[in-house]
């Protein structure tokens, strides 16, 4: 945004003189300005990059080495005259052109999808609230919250900054993060000194503070020199790197096997060049398993939405196949197995305990008084003004706070912090009223490493005091005295530890409150003023319950051979009563992060194996158990939300961030993002993981044997010196079809009954075991043995060349159609009505099949293009009974293995 025509180097002005620029004040917006703003000036995103051309993304999709043994055999076979087959090759070549490019387009608009779904957040100001906005709603003149781990949403002119530290290598490359103040710079500083500024793209790795956005979208510094923009993501998995390989191995025994047949044709048993020239061409179609890498592809996207629809949004598609060897989840607990609706539930005291009425953050909830002589009893706040300085303590220290909307009241920022609002409410305490009483001067925000948060406040007669809120260990070992009836008492630590095990009993996350009070308040917070001299106000209990669908979760995955492991900042008895609730086979044995420290790496990889729950868990830790579950070898899925589980989920097998609570950091180091944060979820996306790895297996054991039998029915031809089965062409008329139709099919099959009952894979296990292998070449022969009877004994009836060869393709066909059934489960009998009727994509392309079949076998320009036939009832006949025995030899063989398997 500019003042009159010349831009504003906002970095050298007053916060005040760039809020006047902006028309802003330090309440921010209102919502009437802010959306006129958002009319005139557009959403705060960056352009998306233009992607290849329609023309250029066609011509790439013949850029495979496969389809250039299918292009050099077409012109070769058009130089010899041969019309008809070489349009029919180029015309097979064309269509499979035009099938990856239908794909890729679809696959582009999921993921522009997925990108969508991910948008970023931020907390802004406006009316004089926060509230939490998509960042693409925010425009210039917004104030923005910034916290550690969140992504700065736009450029932002610093109003206040507490230990702000920034991380602006996407901007400058500087890889060290950079210390920002609020005061303005010289006019002359270089764009990397700017510490007055906080730019889009950049992340905030420490501290806290607020800003007013100064440009949005392209505007932005990061949006000029386009550094964030980003490629469209192709969809390439290790996987299909696999298959890009095993087709440059097969090209080469493919034209070392055409070159032998050609020789061996024209050497021993005289044959012209230009019939073994038309020889090898049909078996270098035969065995071209052009569809493949297709297929693969669509079934991994197909993978990619279904999971999509379950919450589950994939950011690496890598993650598709590791998710299905997970075999361990480490988990946090709030937000992803618990509701993240915190509700305190319970406080002591020094003087008593209390409970407190109400769910969720609905200020609405009565108060009891838990006593032993006369039981629990309602009270009135103004009878326990213990209890009203515990909860405007609570109040005070408080970055949070709640709004309603319907009847619905929602957290905005920490959801404890928004109990604690809810909580004060609930006591008779007016937000707006105490903190204009007691206004805060200066704070130490929440960190991990100090796990505590402090505020400094003053009265309008010049007293203040400093409250103090966090971990009840770090807040014990800080207080000399405690809080009763007004008054400052010596501190009874035993007596408050046994409160602190009662709550942790009831499975409550406990906060700790103390005060300071000062004569002369100092100006600015130091840490060395929190180290002692507090007085404790009391302990709150809060209850996060688990979400109700999370114990069927949990039950699910350990079913499925997943080990859960819950990983909480919680007390460690807190934590092994939410793991005992929750069902977790191993929630008894707790460990804890002091432990962790106490345990070489074969101590912790033992200790980590029988614990179910880890509590009082740190950055470091999180880590080192990953680590350690990673030597043991298991394939390892980490949750988190933070910046500070950043490093874990970059070293986890697969990284999963929360999607709704999770930072943007969390987010950009995952490779899987759980839109609901919900661990049912998370289950979810393993089955569908398990699932598509299966389907792409289905995929390669159906179309291979296809291959594999062609090109045996080709080479017994050659070998022989009889007459080809089938031609060239209709080789690439029956890969066309089957990968079209049949095995395309295979990529919509649902979950197998078993998918979540059986053992994760080792990471190492091959696509193809020797069972498939062997079937492969089980299916590939009785093909073989199937097409040339029919081929041979039709000719022996009398009939023609054209008729006989218009049977053996159809043989091979219904062949496949039939073996598409087989496939549907890889072991597992498909001879119950599910089997025969589950996909009705099977069906559908068992239809479809049948249909070009017919065309092919009675229209007159497929039987002009194709050299085919018609066929009577009893050749159908024939057709039909070869196929069923097919279906039935190949379950058989699968019982068999079954019950060879059971022994």
């Amino acid at each position: 945004m500019d003042i009159g025509h010349d831009p504003v180097e906002w970095h050298a002005i007053s916060a005040d003189e760039a809020l006047q620029a902006l028309d802003s004040t330090r309440q921010g917006l209102s919502a009437e300005r802010a959306a006129a703003r958002l009319a005139a000036d557009g959403p705060n995103r960056l352009p998306a990059p233009a992607p290849p051309s329609r023309l250029r993304r066609f011509a790439l999709q013949f850029h495979n080495l496969l389809i250039y043994i299918l292009l050099v055999a077409g012109a070769l076979t058009l130089a010899l005259g041969h019309w008809i087959d070489a349009g029919v090759i180029f015309g097979v070549v064309v269509i499979n052109a035009l099938i990856g490019y239908i794909q890729e387009g679809k696959a582009e608009d999921a993921m522009a999808a997925i990108r969508a779904m991910l948008s970023p957040h931020a907390t802004v100001l406006r009316d004089g609230h926060y509230a939490e906005l998509d960042a693409a709603d925010i425009v210039a003149g917004d104030l923005v919250l910034l916290q550690t781990g969140d992504r700065v949403p736009a450029d932002v002119r610093l109003l206040s900054a507490h230990r702000l530290r920034i991380d602006e290598s996407a901007l400058t490359g500087e890889s060290v993060p950079v210390d920002k103040q609020s005061e303005a710079m010289p006019e002359q500083t270089a764009l990397a000194e700017r510490r007055s500024m906080a730019y889009s793209g950049t992340l905030v790795v420490n501290g806290q503070g607020l800003g007013v956005v100064t440009a949005t979208g392209s505007d932005t510094e990061i949006g000029r020199i386009n550094v964030l923009l980003a490629g469209v993501e192709t969809l390439t998995t290790p996987l299909l790197r696999q298959i890009a390989g095993f087709s440059r191995t097969l090209t080469g025994l493919i034209l070392g096997l055409a070159a032998f047949t050609v020789a061996v044709g024209i050497g021993l048993r005289g044959e012209s060049i230009e019939d073994m020239f038309l020889a090898a061409v049909a078996l270098a179609v035969a065995a071209i398993p052009e569809g493949l890498p297709a297929i693969i592809t669509i079934t991994l996207a197909i993978g990619v939405r279904r999971m999509a629809a379950r919450n589950v949004i994939i950011r690496r598609l890598p993650a598709v196949e590791t998710l299905g060897a997970v075999s361990v989840v480490c988990t946090d607990k709030t937000g992803t197995l618990t509701r993240n609706e915190m509700t305190v539930a319970n406080a002591s005291t020094a003087v008593d305990q209390y409970a407190f009425g109400g769910v969720g953050y609905a200020p609405i909830g009565g108060i009891e008084r838990l006593t032993a002589e006369s039981g629990d009893s309602a009270v009135q706040p103004d009878e326990a003004p213990d209890l009203v300085e515990l909860l405007r303590g609570g109040l005070l220290c408080n970055d949070g706070d709640i709004t309603q909307h319907g009847e619905d009241w929602i957290a905005v920022g920490d959801p404890m912090d928004a109990a604690l609002v809810a909580l004060a409410r609930k006591g008779g305490l007016d937000p707006a009223y105490e903190r204009e009483a007691w206004p805060r001067v200066d704070a130490v925000p929440f960190e991990s490493q100090h796990q505590f948060m402090a505020t400094l406040h003053h009265d309008h007669a010049g007293h203040g005091f400093v409250v103090l809120k966090g971990a009840p260990e770090r807040i014990l070992e800080r207080c000399r005295a405690q809080r009763a009836h007004g008054e400052d008492h010596a501190l009874e630590a035993d007596a408050w530890h046994a409160r602190l095990d009662a709550l942790a009993a009831q499975g409550r996350r406990i906060l700790a409150v103390a005060y300071k009070a000062f004569e002369t308040p100092p100006e600015a917070l130091e840490l060395d003023e929190l180290e002692g001299g507090f007085s404790l106000l009391g302990l709150l209990g809060f209850i996060d319950p688990p979400r109700e669908e999370a114990a069927a979760a949990v039950a699910a995955a350990q079913s499925a051979g997943i080990r859960v492991k819950m990983i909480t900042g919680d007390h460690a008895a807190t934590a092994a009563a939410i793991g005992a609730s929750l069902g977790l086979n191993e929630a008894r044995r707790v460990l804890t992060g002091p432990e962790i420290d106490g345990l070489d790496v074969a101590q912790l990889r033992e200790a980590v194996h029988d614990s179910g729950v880890i509590a009082r868990a740190a950055p470091e830790h999180k880590l080192r158990l990953i680590e350690a579950l990673q030597a043991d070898g298991q394939t390892v899925a980490m949750t988190g939300d933070g910046v500070n589980d950043a490093p874990a989920l970059k070293r986890a097998d697969v990284g999963v961030a929360m999607g709704r609570k999770g930072t943007e950091a969390a987010k950009e180091a995952a490779e899987i993002v759980i839109t609901d944060d919900n661990f049912a979820s998370i289950v979810a996306g393993v089955e569908e993981g398990r699932t598509a790895y299966d389907n792409i297996r289905k995929a390669i054991l159906f179309i291979l044997p296809t291959n594999g039998a062609e090109a045996l029915v080709v080479i017994a031809a050659i070998l022989s010196g009889t007459w080809l089965p089938i031609t060239p062409v209709q080789i690439l008329w029956i890969n066309m079809i089957t990968a079209v139709t049949l095995a395309l099919a295979l990529a919509f099959e649902p979950p197998e009954t078993a998918v979540m009952r059986r053992r994760p894979r080792p990471p190492r296990t091959p696509l193809l075991s020797r069972y498939l292998l062997w079937r492969i070449a089980l299916v590939s022969l009785l093909l073989l043995g199937a097409v040339d009877f029919v081929f041979f004994w039709l000719l022996q009836q009398g009939a023609d060349v054209d008729t006989a060869r218009t049977a053996a393709v159809n043989m091979l066909v219904l062949g496949e159609a039939a073996y598409l059934l087989n496939t549907r489960y890889l072991s597992a009998a498909a001879t119950n009505r599910d089997g025969l009727l589950g996909n009705r994509w099977a069906l559908l392309a068992i239809a479809l099949v049948l249909f070009f079949q017919i065309l092919l076998t009675y229209a007159p320009p497929m039987q002009l293009l194709f050299a085919t036939a018609p066929l009577n009832a009893g050749t159908w006949l024939l057709l039909a009974t070869f196929a069923v025995a097919l279906y039935g030899l190949i379950e058989l063989e699968k019982m068999v293995v079954r019950r060879r398997s059971k022994d």
